[in-house]
This record gives C-alpha cells, structure tokens and sequence, in this order.
C-alpha cells in the first residue's frame, strides 16, 4: 500500500493513475477536497483504497504500518488564505517532520516534494547539490520555496549528526509541471490551460513584459516536464531504494513562454500575435526570468529515459485532454 499526501491534487494524482496503471498496488491518500472539482482527479482510480483527512494520517499510518510500501508526500501549503507565513511553516515544515520521523521509526521510503523555487533568482544557478555549504547559499524568493528549503537543510545536518533517517529519503525539486488535473489549482497552475481556452475562442492571451533588460517580452525561460514524465521519474526511484538525496526533477532544458503560447496555439491549429501586460505587483521583486534544472545528479544515478519535448507534450495535453468533454486523468 502506498501512502500519498495531496493524494487528489495535480502531482499526487497523476502518481496515483501511474501507479494504477503500472497495478503497483493499492494507495492511500491524504486530502481535502473541499468543495472544487478536485474529487474529479480521483474518481476513476478503482485502486484508490481510502481517503484520509491529513489530520488523521498519522494515527492511520500507525494503524496499518505493516502494509505500507512507501510514503509519497505531496501536500504543501503555497499560500494561506491569511497571507500568514505561520499557517504555511505548519503544513510544509511540521507536517513533513512528522511523516519523516514515522517512517524513520518504521524503516518506510520517503519521497517528498521540494521546488525549484529554492534557487530564488538562480544568482548561485540550478545544480541539486545537497552539501551544507550548497544549501546555505540559497535565498528563494517565497515562504513556500524557503519552508522547503528549510526541511533539506534539516535533514543534510542530521545525515552530518549521524541521527536516524528513513532508509530512502528523496527531495524532489520540481520544475514548472504541466499536465491534465492541475485545473482546481487557478493561480498557480501552468499558462497551458488559460492559453488554450483563450486561443479555441479566437481570442489573444497576453504574457508578461519583461522588466529585466536581459529578456524580451514573453522570452522570460522555465523548465517546462510533461506531467506523466515526472510520474516516471518519481516512481524509478521506489524501483531504486539505494537512491537518496535531493533533486531537480525537470527536462534540464529552458523554454520560453513565447514557445508555450506558440505551441498552444499551433495544437488548436491557429496562430498567435502576441500581447502582452504589466508583471502584477505581487510578483514584483519575486519573480524567476529563467530556471532549468541541471539534471546531471539524476542521470548520474541511472534514470536515462529521454523527456518529451515542449510541443509534443502541449499537443498531446491539447488534445487528449483539454479538448476533451472529460479532461481528467
């Protein structure tokens, strides 16, 4: 049995289908679903052993530690409805010292998920190098990235200290996702479905103008991963339990927003004139103009299938999902 935590979320979800279809096993997840659409992303998943409101996880996973493969926490907090950091300290940072102190106890894997966020505006670049020194030179640029950063830095000085960990732990900073059930996610879900309801109503979705010298308008970069890519590489390593540390979970090849509203555009069969508006003042001072993860570590490690290309998978998520009467996975 596999345990995941915002197991009905996008990245949980799609985990979840990729270990239906691989018949891995059944899972348990760990949610709230609220009152959005968000149930939808699990609804076909006949695998789906038990839904568990995160404040009851871990008397459930004392309950039933024999039968638990592995723990997959996906959970975060990006933002509290408040603005209070405290809300997301509590949910990215206690929560997960709890999960990793259980499955330290029960000798269970656990893989958690991190951000690319991390490396703030990239001045030190995007290499996954979890020594001391490496991490103490990062500055993110959000409470949600440094809760995040905060949890690594943690368990690097208790693998310095010799304290107990579980016996497979794996950061895993993820890079700008894209991909079928990320829709409940509004604000912080990728450009690809906004553009696409825009361009199959004949209309111009406009990026952001560039308030740094060294980018155009609408060439700011990010490293954009298929979803079903990122569901690959996190399930390699439950197949590789020898495997531990942090790292960068993204294609290790930037593109531009303008290639995404391009490649949006060209997979409903139109094509864009660009527009463009202010950065919001939210974002001012936060804002990444490029990320790429260097995926050199992972490689090193052994994962060695290639990364579907930009236009393949936006097609493909046009297509096989957006344009569909029923665009869950």
């Amino acid at each position: 049995m596999f345990v995941i935590t915002g197991g009905a979320g996008f990245i949980g979800s799609n985990i979840l289908a990729e270990i239906e279809k691989r018949q891995l096993g059944e899972v348990v997840i760990a949610d709230r679903l609220f009152d959005t659409a968000k149930w939808r992303n699990v609804s076909k998943r006949y695998s789906l052993r038990d839904i568990i409101f995160t404040e009851n996880l871990i008397p459930y996973l004392n309950r039933h530690a024999n039968e638990v493969e592995a723990v997959l926490h996906f959970g975060a907090m990006y933002n509290s409805e408040a603005g209070h950091v405290d809300a997301i300290v509590h949910s990215n940072i206690h929560f997960t010292d709890d999960l990793f102190s259980w499955c330290t106890e029960h000798e269970k894997p656990l893989l958690f998920a991190s951000t690319a966020g991390v490396y703030g505006d990239g001045a030190f670049g995007f290499k996954d190098d979890d020594s001391r020194d490496a991490l103490a030179r990062l500055n993110p640029l959000t409470p949600m990235a440094w809760t995040k950063l905060f949890v690594e830095r943690r368990i690097i000085e208790y693998e310095i200290q010799n304290k107990p960990v579980p016996p497979q732990w794996v950061s895993l900073r993820f890079f700008n996702l894209y991909g079928p059930n990320e829709y409940h996610k509004t604000g912080h879900q990728s450009v690809i479905p906004p553009i696409y309801n825009c361009a199959k109503n004949g209309k111009l979705f406009p990026l952001f103008r560039s308030e740094n010298p060294a980018y155009k308008n609408g060439d700011q970069m990010r490293d954009f991963m298929w979803i079903e890519d990122c569901a690959d590489v996190v399930l390699w390593f439950l197949e590789h339990r020898d495997v531990t540390g942090v790292f960068n979970v993204g294609t290790g090849l930037a593109r531009t927003y303008a290639d995404v509203l391009r490649a949006v555009y060209a997979a409903v069969g139109e094509k864009p004139e660009m527009d463009f508006i202010d950065l919001p003042s939210d974002l001012k001072g936060i804002y990444q103009y490029f990320t790429q993860a260097d995926v050199t570590k992972l490689r090193a490690a052994g994962y060695t299938k290639s990364f579907t290309p930009l236009e393949e998978g936006v097609e493909r998520y046009v297509k096989d999902w957006l344009s569909s009467s029923d665009p869950y996975r």
